[in-house]
């Protein structure tokens, strides 16, 4: 079950071919996650985009999965949902015998907001 999808945001649009995802994601901006990050002026907290990433991945995978490592994580740009609903993922990502490596972008127009490298424990 997916945490934040279909509630915080939902994905537009998913292209996939054999290790890559690009997914058009829509936040919510009415979410109550708002109210408190931060009431009149909302910023998409870091561990939601960092969810977002993962959920679209276990979409695809069709796999429970669990961060094990962040080797490199930068958010580089907030994200206000009043002024940007739509975001967009790609998604590199290769099988080990347990884990999923992840090389990860998340962004606003032409703006990046967060890049990930990591990996993901499959749980089943």
């Amino acid at each position: 079950m997916n945490m934040l999808q279909n509630d915080f945001y939902h994905i537009r649009e998913l292209k996939k071919e054999e290790g890559k995802i690009e997914a058009q994601l829509e936040l919510n901006p009415g979410h109550r996650i708002f109210e408190g990050h931060f009431p009149g002026q909302p910023v998409v907290p870091g561990v939601c985009m960092v969810q977002m990433i993962k959920e679209v991945l276990e979409t695809v995978t069709n796999r429970k999965l669990q961060l094990k490592t962040a080797d490199h994580i930068k958010f580089l740009s907030v994200i206000d949902p009043l002024m940007h609903t739509v975001l967009h993922s790609g998604i590199s990502y290769k099988f080990t015998e347990k884990t999923i490596d992840v090389n990860a972008t998340l962004w606003k127009e032409e703006v990046v907001t967060l890049k990930l490298k990591g990996s993901f424990v499959i749980l089943h």
